[in-house]
């Protein structure tokens, strides 16, 4: 029995990004192997141009590798295509995209959203 997914680039089905209960506008997901109960495991994220996501604090580790486009995290920095970036746990950020951007997430624990008192 072969135990193993192959998931090609170019047959992605996306569905509106909804980890934090609603989905948030621009920003779809094509889940590989991601566990909703653990937050463990890895996932294709698209967002549009414009796309900003939630500030978050993580639990255990999130990586992700940028595949298409760039994305700009809360401190400036820019991530470009081929970028692999790592966030240890108790780290805290967000980012938002100009141009869009594809990338392929890899969750080891939880994200908890930042509540703004406005």
């Amino acid at each position: 029995m072969d135990k193993r997914k192959i998931t090609k680039l170019n047959n992605l089905e996306f569905k509106p990004f909804n980890k934090y209960g609603k989905p948030i506008p621009g920003w779809s997901w094509h889940k590989i192997s991601f566990d909703e109960k653990t937050n463990f495991g890895t996932y294709i994220s698209k967002l549009d141009p414009g796309t900003k996501t939630i500030p978050h604090i993580h639990t255990g580790h999130e990586e992700f590798l940028v595949l298409e486009g760039e994305l700009i995290d809360s401190d400036g920095t820019i991530f470009k295509k081929g970028d692999f970036i790592s966030y240890e746990p108790n780290s805290s950020h967000s980012s938002y995209t100009k141009k869009g951007c594809l990338i392929l997430t890899f969750m080891r624990g939880h994200n908890n959203q930042i509540k703004r008192n406005n």
